[in-house]
């Protein structure tokens, strides 16, 4: 296939994995070849975003080979998936979550977090690497060039910040990519539809105002884009975005895990930590089959292996019925609220086990009304996008609930393939870029700032007064910078010092250059640039006076610079652990 004008969307997906390209003005799905039972290798649509890491005893010899990888050291994908169901403990899982978690340093190889003594592991950047190496290599064995020859467009969740953003697009360089693109997941399944349906001007109008839904296996994403007229021309633009919310098809799978341990317990059988990874594996496997699209299967058995001297050799069986799997998703995630519902926020034990941030509130119902009611603006339209939407009793009950908050139903937009929707959509993303396509206007979902410090006098026991700069304002677009000449700072060089960003998705109307006196409450703090600029040729250590500026790269990547007088310029990088306290 020639590489000239093609488009490649990646959909790294904390479920599943895609992979589609444009041939023309046509997008087309890329089926991936993988490891789907030990020996056999056959091409999928999709590539499980499921890491194994095998034992010595796991597989006979050349059961996992790839056709361009003989003896793989890490197992990625179907097969993965499945042995992981079983022996949870080198299964590693939701790495894109992990990827977005300031928590923890995301460089460091501590997955899985339950793994047994004697397990290496891995980190949420190598196991992301890891499924953009086999989509290069799957891509690159079907007779194509490598991805480096062309241009990628690979998704993100909208509520990703700036420094997830630069994670992922590390492990994409990591994985031989390079024509990098940056695109919001939401954005993608839109594009995907606006594909498919070319008369969309025929659909929407002046003034509606469309409602993404994305609710995938990690985390669910709301995004609002307007339509208008400008100039008689039907323009998109993104409007409003979510916060990042740890809650999607992880959550459900972990309840229903819950509530066959309850009855395995009411039969006097005990899971330990490992046996109830486990079964929160088997059980997504079991959603899954219950609430395919056509299933017709009432009920899905459920085996976990035994442990223990009263079970050695044997197995723990039980059903898991589509009548449960049903009521616990509708009544736990999608129940009835009001349009000034909040999520709750529970009180967290002091100390816990290590793990994701998930929602403290289950309920999708609730955060999708916080986020409209922040937004100020009610939707006219609706596409549901992720893998919990192909359930079309997940689709209905929010649908429900949406319209019982507007004063006419909305429209729900027909989309594709909810699993692929996300990957074809950046595809063609890649060809509107060559104006081949509608283009939504957007830019970067969240407004940043930078955190600026008093110079007033110490006080013992009183930290200095913080105030801080709009640097990025809502919708900056990719490509664009903002310098500030009138705002002169003083920058420590040749000792270590900390920079402290800050976000926001409420505040859309800061401008650039503001300076908030003080900080205003709600910003989130994003993980602090923490490094020791080094002098220059032209300039010593100590107190320099400098300005500020701002880009957004192409890629869709945050850069801040100082820049001093005499021309000297320090790029400040974000770095991935949690600000000290």
């Amino acid at each position: 296939m020639s590489t000239h004008r093609i488009s490649v969307g990646i959909d790294l997906g904390t479920t599943n994995s895609a992979l589609a390209f444009s041939e023309g003005e046509d997008v087309h799905p890329f089926a991936v070849e993988q490891v789907v039972q030990p020996g056999e290798v056959r091409s999928e649509e999709l590539l499980p975003s499921f890491t194994y890491l095998p034992g010595p005893k796991d597989f006979a010899e050349g059961a996992t080979a790839l056709p361009w990888d003989p003896a793989p050291r890490l197992l990625v994908g179907a097969l993965a998936r499945r042995r992981g169901a079983e022996n949870a403990g080198r299964l590693v899982s939701s790495a894109k979550s992990w990827l977005s978690y300031s928590g923890v340093d995301r460089t460091d190889a501590f997955l899985p977090v339950q793994a047994p003594e004697g397990v290496s592991k891995i980190s949420p950047l190598s196991a992301s690497r890891a499924y953009l190496q086999h989509l290069n290599a799957a891509w690159k064995h079907a007779g194509n060039a490598p991805l480096a020859e062309y241009d990628v467009v690979l998704t993100v969740p909208a509520s990703f910040d700036a420094v997830a953003r630069q994670l992922t697009e590390k492990a994409a360089r990591e994985a031989g990519l390079k024509n990098i693109v940056l695109l919001e997941e939401p954005q993608a399944a839109f594009y995907a539809w606006l594909a498919k349906h070319p008369e969309w001007r025929e659909i929407t109008g002046p003034g509606d105002r469309i409602l993404i839904i994305d609710i995938g296996g990690g985390t669910t994403d709301f995004t609002l884009i307007d339509v208008k007229d400008e100039g008689g021309n039907l323009t998109l633009e993104r409007v409003a975005v979510g916060d990042h919310i740890l809650l999607g098809g992880d959550n459900m799978d972990l309840a229903l895990a819950r509530h066959v341990e309850a009855s395995l317990v009411a039969r006097n059988v005990k899971l330990d930590t490992q046996q109830l990874q486990a079964l929160w594996q088997q059980c997504r496997a079991a959603k899954e089959a219950l609430l395919e699209p056509g299933a017709t299967a009432t009920e899905h058995p459920v085996t976990i292996l035994g442990r223990g001297s009263s079970l050695i050799g044997g197995t723990i069986k039980t059903m898991l019925t589509r009548a449960e799997v049903e009521q616990i998703l509708v009544d736990g995630f999608l129940p009835p609220c009001s349009l000034n519902e909040e999520p709750q926020r529970a009180r967290r034990a002091a100390l816990q086990e290590l793990a994701l941030p998930y929602a403290s509130d289950a309920r999708v119902t609730a955060h999708l009304a916080h986020f409209l009611h922040q937004a100020g603006a009610l939707p006219t339209h609706v596409l549901f996008n992720g893998g919990v939407l192909r359930a079309g009793l997940v689709r209905e009950r929010i649908l429900r609930t949406l319209n019982s908050w507007l004063p006419k139903p909305v429209r729900v937009l027909d989309g594709e393939d909810l699993m692929l929707a996300v990957a074809r959509g950046a595809a063609y993303y890649g060809l509107a870029r060559q104006g081949k396509g509608i283009r939504i206007r957007g830019g970067v979902g969240r407004t940043y700032y930078v955190g600026i410090e008093d110079a007033m006098p110490a006080v013992p026991g009183v930290p200095a007064p913080m105030k801080v700069l709009t640097v990025v304002p809502f919708g900056m677009e990719e490509g664009s910078a903002h310098r500030f000449p009138n705002r002169k700072f003083g920058l420590y060089v040749g000792e270590p010092v900390e920079f402290r960003i800050f976000s926001s998705t409420e505040r859309q109307n800061d401008n650039a250059g503001l300076l908030l006196d003080p900080m205003p409450e709600g910003l989130t703090e994003l993980p602090a640039m923490e490094l020791t600029l080094e002098p220059t040729a032209t300039t010593a250590r100590g107190l320099v006076p400098v300005t500020l500026e701002s880009v957004v790269t192409e890629t869709g990547v945050l850069e801040l610079y100082c820049v001093a007088a005499n021309g000297d310029r320090w790029k400040l990088e974000f770095n991935v652990r949690e600000r000290k306290a």
